[in-house]
């Protein structure tokens, strides 16, 4: 009997290393894991005017469309290939083009929320929240949005304070508690060994 794919979550506070812990649970192990950014899935605002979509909370559950998310992992575990959304930072928008998903022996679901939706944390077998003090990740939230993402300081800085920093308190710390693994201080070297180890034994089997 063919064994189902194996499905990690990665939550945690933004800027806290879940991006970090991801990428190296699948170092070297090349197209046997499938990455599965949470952001992604935003919802389509098109309708939206730039300046509206740039009022829209990004941190709160509802920014998701969950029941596209809970479909498509569905379907990579059931061993069928998806066409995953793919996101604009920059203009707040849903890319025209999906690109194709296959599915993997190690399917890992990375994001703020990724364990907060109770259909999509019960498809997966290992859930992981990295947690790192609210200094460096806001710091780190500066340096992504501002560097990689071009949005102005000022703009940075007030959507932290307005919809981040509650958001996390509200939604994202809580789901901590449905945790099997608590990683301290983001990129854990122990903790990170440990999960690439389980992630060959996986891979292997």
């Amino acid at each position: 009997m063919e064994r189902s794919p194996y499905a990690i979550g990665i939550a945690g506070g933004t800027g806290a290393g879940k991006t970090t812990v991801a990428r190296e649970l699948t170092e070297n192990v090349g197209e046997a894991v499938t990455m599965i950014p949470l952001d992604n899935y935003y919802k389509d605002l098109s309708h939206l005017d730039f300046s509206d979509r740039r009022e829209v909370n990004y941190d709160h559950p509802d920014a998701f469309e969950w029941d596209l998310l809970r479909e498509q992992l569905e379907r990579l575990l059931s061993g069928r290939p998806v066409e995953m959304p793919q996101y604009d930072f920059e203009r707040h928008l849903r890319k025209s083009e999906p690109v194709t998903v296959e599915p993997s022996a190690v399917i890992v679901l990375e994001g703020i929320l990724a364990l907060y939706d109770d259909a999509v944390t019960d498809l997966l077998d290992l859930k992981v929240y990295v947690e790192t003090d609210a200094d460096v990740r806001i710091l780190r939230r500066i340096r992504r949005d501002v560097v990689e993402r071009g949005r102005d300081l000022e703009g940075v800085i007030d959507q932290y304070l307005s919809t981040v920093k509650p958001m996390h308190e509200q939604f994202v710390e809580p789901s901590k508690k449905r945790a099997d693994l608590i990683i301290p201080e983001g990129a854990n070297r122990t903790a990170v060994d440990l999960l690439q180890e389980k992630v060959r034994t996986e891979i292997e089997n």
